[in-house]
């Protein structure tokens, strides 16, 4: 296309985003020279490829998912914040020393209150990730840490509290029954009929450390992403664009987000419903940016709104969240004691 059509085809998404109504050919002519008959020629190009549609026969144009799909690839200028929306945006996240999971949802919650969309959060599960190591030390009576570390080098730990005490010997035989049959296993190869087989193997001690077993099965569900988080939920129920029971079947099924969010890891990236299948809702879209741990990808932050996205305003918004979450995953982490906010009774 020519660069007159693409400057319209700016003018007409960056119109409907703000207004929400049909563009006509007067509305273009606020963004660029051109008289009204050749602004409506162009649109009338731009419907025949694809990238306008026409909701009505006298009614203006709107842009189509391939018309949304160029504007954000190749048209699109966003704005960067300003030092008071960054001021902004910093008082909304705790000062105050927080876990892991409570910085990044917290983060997750502020970006839904200030965009109006719904907010996801998963983290990061790098395909064919195994178990490097599973330890359990004794913090107390009755208190174990379990620590599991990934060969992508996730770390997760949990306080796990029996209803007794193990003994040196039992703790030594958990130790080596984890080595052989836990280490070197892929994530996603763990299942509950797995789990179940090696609680049975456990034999005489399966009473007194079947506990510890799933506790790991939840941790390793954890890392894998299942516990997938969505914040703002009634921000999509709220919002006129979309039809209220498809949400409600999107929120049944928000789960299958991670098979999305899997492939989005590595810079921002935008796509629409028409390119996720019946996941997403019509006429939606999804914005993610990943934040990184130490250097690593640690997982991936969302957004989940209408195809009328304020992309220009919302992806700075998403990157500098997804920037100040990497600073506070990066700094050094508080020791594990038994009040843990990760802690987890049994």
């Amino acid at each position: 296309m020519d660069g007159r059509k693409l400057r319209i085809l700016t003018a007409v998404v960056d119109e409907y985003i703000v207004t929400g109504e049909p563009v006509g050919s007067k509305a273009v002519m606020k963004y660029l020279k051109a008289s009204s008959a050749t602004i409506r020629n162009e649109m009338a190009e731009l419907e025949k490829q694809g990238y306008l549609e026409q909701p009505h026969t006298s009614a203006g144009r709107i842009p189509t998912y391939n018309g949304y799909r160029l504007y954000v690839d190749s048209l699109m200028e966003t704005n960067p914040l300003s030092d008071a929306e960054k001021q902004a945006i910093e008082s909304m996240l705790p000062d105050e020393d927080m876990t892991e999971t409570e910085i990044v949802h917290s983060a997750t919650l502020a970006l839904a209150e200030l965009t109006k969309c719904a907010a996801v959060v998963a983290h990061a599960t790098p395909k064919f990730s195994v178990i490097s190591k599973v330890e359990v030390i004794p913090t107390g009576k009755r208190m174990y840490v379990i620590l599991m570390i990934t060969s992508a080098g996730s770390v997760k730990n949990k306080v796990c509290r029996l209803s007794f005490d193990l003994t040196q010997e039992q703790l030594d035989f958990f130790s080596n029954f984890i080595k052989q049959n836990l280490e070197g296993v892929e994530l996603d190869r763990l299942s509950d009929e797995m789990m179940n087989k090696l609680e049975e193997a456990l034999g005489s001690y399966m009473m007194t450390l079947s506990p510890l077993v799933d506790e790991i099965y939840r941790m390793s569900r954890e890392m894998t992403g299942e516990d997938i988080t969505l914040k703002g939920e009634l921000n999509l129920l709220k919002s006129k664009e979309f039809d209220q029971n498809e949400i409600i079947r999107f929120l049944d099924n928000k789960s299958q987000l991670m098979n999305f969010i899997d492939d989005s890891f590595g810079g921002i990236h935008v796509m629409f419903s028409e390119e996720t299948g019946s996941c997403l809702i019509n006429n939606a879209s999804m914005i993610t940016s990943p934040f990184m741990k130490k250097g690593r990808t640690a997982g991936t932050l969302g957004l989940i709104g209408p195809m009328r996205l304020d992309y220009a305003k919302f992806i700075p918004y998403l990157e500098y969240f997804t920037q100040k979450i990497t600073e506070r995953l990066s700094e050094e982490e508080p020791e594990v004691t038994e009040d843990s906010p990760d802690g987890k009774e049994e």
